[in-house]
Parts: C-alpha cells; sequence; structure tokens
C-alpha cells in the first residue's frame, strides 16, 4: 500500500518577507510533502516570486477575497489526502512530517488531529508560551472542546475530503475575523473525530501588526456570531457551554466599550442558560440577577475608574 499523501496549504497576502522562512522550514522536513501550495490573495509584493522560488505551486486569486476564501480554495486544488494549513508568518519544526505520518498511517485516524505548538516572539525569538491540547477532552467531546477553546489552523492536520464534506471554511464576513473557532466548530458539528498530538513541532510567531491585534474589536464581534451560530445548532445541548462564553465575550466587549455587542451576548446568555452569568465573580452575580445589562457597566465603570488593572481579569 503506498503511504497516504500530505499538502501543506498557505494562505498568503503580501507575505513575502516571511515566506523563506516558512518555506525553508517546510524543506527541511525529514519527509518531505507532497506538496506545498500557496494562495496568493492578490498581494502588492512579490509573494508570488517568492513561492515559486521556493518550489511552491501558486494559486492566484482574482480579487482579494480573505484567507477563508483561500483556505478552500487550496482545498478544493490540493490532489494530497491529508491538508495541513500554515500561516506564511510561521514556522514547521523539522518532525512536523513525520509525526503527520504518524497518524495518518493508522488503521481508523481521527480525522482532525491537533499539534501543540511554540508561541515565540517574531523579534526577539524568545520563548513566550507552550500551547497543548487536552487530548482526553478533545476525543470525549470535540463540539464542547471547539466552544471552550481558541484552536488555530497552523496546528492542525485534516482529512481533506472529510473537510470538504462537512463545508470547509465558512466565508460569512461576519465571521471573518474568528474564522478559525467558526471552522472548528463546524467540524465538530459534523461529526468529524478529533484527537491531539503530544510532541511539539510548530512555531507561531506574535508579529505585533497581525490581523488580530489590530482588529481586536472585530475580533470579539466575529467570536460573537461564531456562537451565535454555535447556539442555533447545539445550544439544546450546550447551553452552559456557550453561555460561559458568550459571558466572557461581554466582558471583553464591556472593556472595548462596545455595549451594542456586550448586550447582544448577554441576550442569548440568558436565552440559553437563564440569568445566571456562568464564570463570574459572586458580586457580579449578584447584580446580574437584578440587571444583567447594568451589572455589566457598572463593572466596567469601577474598574475604569478604580482599577484599570483588574481589567484583564473580567476579560
Amino acid at each position: 500500500m503506498s503511504k497516504p499523501t500530505l499538502a501543506l496549504c498557505i494562505p498568503a497576502y503580501n507575505a513575502a518577507e516571511y515566506l523563506p522562512r516558512l518555506l525553508k522550514s517546510a524543506q527541511d522536513q525529514a519527509i518531505p510533502f507532497d506538496e506545498i501550495l500557496v494562495y496568493n490573495d492578490c498581494s502588492i509584493d512579490n509573494t508570488a516570486f517568492v513561492a515559486e522560488k521556493f518550489g511552491a505551486q501558486v494559486i492566484n486569486g482574482d480579487i482579494n477575497r480573505g484567507c477563508s476564501e483561500g483556505k478552500n480554495r487550496l482545498a478544493e486544488v490540493t490532489k494530497s489526502e491529508w491538508i495541513h494549513f500554515h500561516d506564511a508568518d510561521d514556522e514547521l519544526m523539522p518532525n512536523f512530517t513525520t509525526l503527520a505520518h504518524k497518524w495518518m498511517a493508522k488503521s481508523h485516524p481521527p480525522e482532525v488531529v491537533l499539534f501543540p505548538y511554540e508561541w515565540r516572539d517574531d523579534r526577539t525569538n524568545g520563548l513566550l508560551n507552550v500551547r497543548k491540547f487536552d487530548r482526553e477532552a478533545l476525543e470525549k467531546d470535540p463540539i464542547e472542546y471547539a466552544i471552550l477553546e481558541q484552536i488555530n489552523p497552523f496546528c492542525g492536520l485534516y482529512k481533506k475530503d472529510k473537510m470538504l464534506e462537512a463545508g470547509g471554511y465558512d466565508t460569512d464576513p461576519l465571521v471573518l475575523y474568528n474564522e478559525d473557532v467558526a471552522f472548528h466548530l463546524r467540524l465538530a458539528i459534523a461529526g468529524l473525530r478529533f484527537s491531539a498530538e503530544e510532541e511539539i513541532s510548530i512555531i507561531n510567531y506574535r508579529i505585533s501588526n497581525s490581523m488580530s491585534a489590530a482588529n481586536q474589536i472585530k475580533c470579539n464581534e466575529a467570536h460573537f456570531q461564531v456562537l451565535k451560530k454555535a447556539a442555533a445548532q447545539v445550544g439544546d445541548r450546550y447551553p452552559k457551554t456557550l453561555a460561559l462564553k458568550l459571558w466572557k465575550a461581554a466582558g471583553v466587549a464591556a472593556s472595548q466599550k462596545n455595549f451594542k455587542t456586550a448586550d447582544k451576548c448577554i441576550e442569548l446568555a440568558i436565552n440559553l442558560n437563564g440569568n445566571n452569568p456562568v464564570g463570574q465573580g459572586k458580586a457580579f452575580s449578584m447584580l446580574a440577577g437584578v440587571n444583567p445589562y447594568l451589572a455589566i457597566r457598572f463593572r466596567e465603570y469601577l474598574i475604569t475608574w478604580f482599577n484599570p488593572d483588574l481589567r484583564k481579569q473580567s476579560e
């Protein structure tokens, strides 16, 4: 039997500065990728030239459509059975494909495998954190796990046909800034089986001017839309879990003075789980029992005027 095939799929927009690091790390794998594809989303730099220089197959978009459209296009074009999406500004360790093939070779592999990663500062290369996934919780209930946890695509290995059957990436503009959570929730709700690797083989870099860092309000607004969609599909099965995330999102929105989104989060949380602010402090819960919309504003007022350092604890 021939071994399963694996494609590295990279959505890229103005990524010429970072692509060499990633593509060099792809070339240094112990087991070569069967395909390396770059979706050039109408970059105005020489992203396509750099990708071709390193031997990648380039798919050029006709207009700038965003990374979700790009990932779906890459999945449609690749001939490989398995896909690993990777952000253009991140990096692979030499052991990634070896670990991926270990999973791909199983007689009945899960359709989604999450890989732990190092989080490093792009400027200093200093280690900021290590992210690992709870295999037991992930295998037990991937839907609940995908609701509770931020899962990024640069740490995933996906069975292509099952991923496409589930619908791939959600291209709804309302979820654009939280598309990774939407994607993994979609796969989990569709019934795909998840698991997690234990050995680190990926490096994610902190970039100061990244899309998420520059658009935090939009990210939280999109997160509400993702939770709203999930509530419509599985709210009757996960009311408390969704309410927990909604109350946290409401706190983040309040810290951004975005009370319109905070109110939407609170309203949906109440519809799911009653007037019970899951995961919040005792004093706040008491006030929220009387008026949750006033409670979120009063807490933010106190934090703003008396102890701004507490804001992080309220998010």
